[in-house]
């Protein structure tokens, strides 16, 4: 008997060990394979040991509670699997910086794809990087430099406009533009990409994507202008 007291002591720590280590996301279902693996090993040690029949009993007992309790907890499940499925990101891309975000946390990461930078991820960089890539896509690209104002807008706040030396000579933010001319014309590719859909997506997922992303960047929240444009340019192509 101490040594399966023992067992168990052991495989509790790996569960919770391993759920611990799940994104939160997955969290849910993941708890309910592990109480399904665990009622499993009751019923089998139960059964070793010839005392199965009180399995029986229990489950005549809790028969009516399953049938209401067991439905949502499968139907949950199922939808916190579907909202963590691959691709529960956005993407944005400019000529220079290719950036996502993330439909759950709502933070961004991104990449430089052109220029002395190239190859780089913006997590990587110092302060006096940042703006020297700023200065570079203000003078190449005036897409790529709201997309990375937006960016340290997220990750710095306002703080990192104190160390811009071109920021009074740049007028308003590259948010403080006319949002409507975000960029060029979306592909349908680009489209997709920004609002986390996969081709085929129905009229309702492009409207639900829509609005989950718009709670995540709209201005009124602490979002950015440039971003909420193309998101609104997404969803307009997609529906159009």
């Amino acid at each position: 008997m101490p040594l399966v007291t023992l067992l168990v002591i052991v495989l509790s720590v790996v569960a919770w060990i391993w759920l611990r280590n799940q994104p939160p996301s997955q969290r849910k279902p993941a708890l309910l394979k592990l109480a399904l693996i665990a009622a499993i090993g009751v019923v089998l040690l139960l059964a070793a040991t010839g005392r199965l029949h009180f399995v029986f009993a229990l489950l005549a007992f809790l028969y009516p509670l399953l049938r209401r309790v067991l439905p949502s907890l499968l139907m949950g499940a199922g939808n916190a699997q579907a909202k963590a499925r691959p691709g529960n990101q956005s993407h944005v891309s400019s000529d220079i910086l290719e950036m996502s975000l993330d439909h759950d946390s709502g933070t961004m990461s991104g990449k430089i794809l052109k220029g002395p930078m190239a190859g780089r991820e913006l997590a990587d960089l110092g302060e006096s990087e940042f703006l020297e890539l700023l200065k570079y896509c203000r003078a190449h690209d005036e897409d790529s430099a709201r997309l990375l104002e937006t960016y340290l807008d997220r990750r710095f706040g306002d703080s990192w406009r104190a160390d811009d030396p071109a920021g009074a000579d740049s007028g308003e933010s590259g948010d403080g533009g006319n949002a409507s001319n975000a960029g060029a014309p979306l592909t349908e590719s680009e489209a997709l990409d920004i609002l986390g859909l996969e081709p085929g997506a129905s009229r309702e997922e492009i409207i639900q994507a829509h609005r989950r992303m718009m709670q995540k960047v709209h201005p009124d929240h602490g979002g950015s202008n440039y971003l909420a444009a193309r998101i609104n340019e997404a969803k307009e192509y997609l529906l159009g």
